[in-house]
């Protein structure tokens, strides 16, 4: 979701009273200098009723339909691919060029209002989504081969419009599927049946604090286990056996760390698994296979954090964000059975930072979209290598790199493809394929089948070399 909502409009008009305070409200609890949107202020009339104190229920409706799942074998299962780089390592050949129609497109569904993308797995494509008559989250599978729904699974929950409303991205193996729907409800089903197994209400039972925005954390599945940082009263991150939904591990959160909209990172570091999370107050590393706190920093702690870190493996951490932060460089350091994180660098926002992002590390480079909207690649030392100049700027909008290319949506739905390499920016191609506005949503990329939506409905295009 993740991730993935960010203001970056100046608020509409509120009444005069209510404006001075919630304004003065915002300033004095974010310490921000930018502007943020509020509910409402989109320009779409919020058509629900909400009440926060109402009860969620984790009782649930499945229902099943027509749809079948496609023979393709490939899968883009969580949030950032299989590798949580963005990175397709498919050998599939892709177009470098568009047909004056741009890209073909094999199916499309229309969605609730929101910025969740897809996650696919033998031949499934699964995604959380919002259905406004029934009020209640709607975990939906479809088919990859012509995007018929096979199962969808419902449950009560009050949401109202804040700029759209689920955004994350499920997880999937094998067997399960676990969401984090955008008031932080925990749910795990059978992939194939959608049949419930267990559901966790963050808020409830941790006391977590929902994100301004909604929950934009996408969970975790690894070893038959999901990975959640609840970063409530007393937990900061848990795994939860996806069988039984009995909880694994917790790790402590004596700090008190809160929710963000940041997902957590899984990489290898000295021969251990970690999970790596920026929380508000501070960056965590946290064994995989007990949940124990290995190391932690302050070094790095904003209110409002979207992009989730990058790992470009040597002990090297790149973090990003928006609202003037800019970006930072770490290094794990290991003495004897102690890791220290050590700063490098810091850039500035107008060097880079990342609003709602996660940039890209391929082949010795980062690749990613700084505040003033215009795609960059930097080296490791933090130098800019390449700009795409103020004529190509791409918004808030979703990339990720498959065969030697950037492919990469603006706000506005148009498609781009750009050469991954360090040397220049080279666009290759561009076409409108979705209406906008907002076109957020992290695509995945499954067999040259590529998945992208806007705010309200998802496409399957083709971008499979033909000969």
């Amino acid at each position: 979701m993740s991730k993935y909502l960010l203001p970056w409009t100046v608020p509409l008009m509120l009444t005069a009273a209510g404006a001075g305070l919630l304004a003065g409200w915002i300033y004095s609890y974010y310490h921000l200098s930018v502007p943020m949107r509020l509910p409402g202020e989109d320009g779409r009339p919020s058509a629900l009723s909400f009440d926060a104190s109402s009860a969620r229920s984790k009782q649930g409706t499945l229902e099943t339909f027509d749809g079948a799942p496609a023979r393709i074998s490939g899968s883009w299962p969580t949030f950032r691919g299989s590798n949580y780089d963005a990175v397709s390592t498919e050998s599939v050949p892709l177009i470098r060029s568009f047909p004056s129609s741009g890209p073909k497109e094999l199916w499309r569904v229309s969605l609730g209002e929101g910025y969740a993308g897809p996650a696919v797995r033998n031949g499934r494509v699964f995604l959380i989504d919002y259905d406004m008559a029934r009020q209640a989250d709607a975990i939906r599978c479809f088919s990859l081969e012509d995007g018929r729904e096979i199962w969808r699974y419902s449950y009560p929950v009050a949401v109202k419009r804040n700029h759209g409303m689920s955004r994350t991205i499920p997880a999937v193996d094998d067997r399960y599927v676990v969401t984090i729907g955008p008031r932080c409800d925990v749910t795990c089903l059978e992939a194939e049946t959608g049949q419930f197994r267990w559901a966790i209400d963050l808020v409830k039972e941790y006391g977590t604090q929902e994100p301004l925005w909604y929950a934009g954390q996408c969970p975790r599945i690894e070893d038959g286990k999901a990975v959640l940082a609840p970063a409530g009263k007393d937990v900061l991150m848990m795994a939860v056996d996806c069988e039984s939904g009995q909880v694994v591990w917790k790790t402590p959160n004596p700090r008190r760390w809160q929710m963000t909209h940041s997902s957590i990172l899984p990489i290898f570091y000295e021969g251990r698994r970690m999970y790596v999370y920026c929380a508000v107050g501070g960056v965590a590393g946290i064994a995989a296979d007990d949940g124990t706190l290995l190391w932690e920093t302050d070094a790095w702690t904003l209110r409002i954090h979207v992009p989730t870190p990058v790992w470009l493996g040597d002990g090297r951490l790149f973090f990003s964000a928006g609202y003037n932060k800019g970006s930072m460089m770490m290094r794990l350091v290991k003495q004897q059975d102690t890791i220290l994180p050590e700063v490098l660098f810091a850039l500035p926002p107008e060097v880079f930072g990342a609003d709602q992002q996660t940039p890209i590390y391929y082949q010795g480079f980062l690749y990613g979209v700084r505040p003033n909207k215009e795609l960059v690649c930097l080296d490791l030392d933090g130098k800019i290598r390449w700009s795409s100049g103020p004529q190509n700027k791409f918004g808030l909008g979703p990339y990720i790199i498959a065969d030697g290319m950037i492919i990469v949506l603006n706000d506005e739905g148009v498609l781009s493809l750009i050469e991954a390499r360090p040397d220049e920016f080279v666009l290759l191609a561009k076409a409108k394929v979705l209406d906008g506005p907002e076109s957020w949503a992290p695509p995945a990329l499954v067999e040259g089948r590529l998945l992208v939506r806007d705010f309200t409905t998802m496409k399957c295009l083709d971008l499979r070399k033909r000969e």
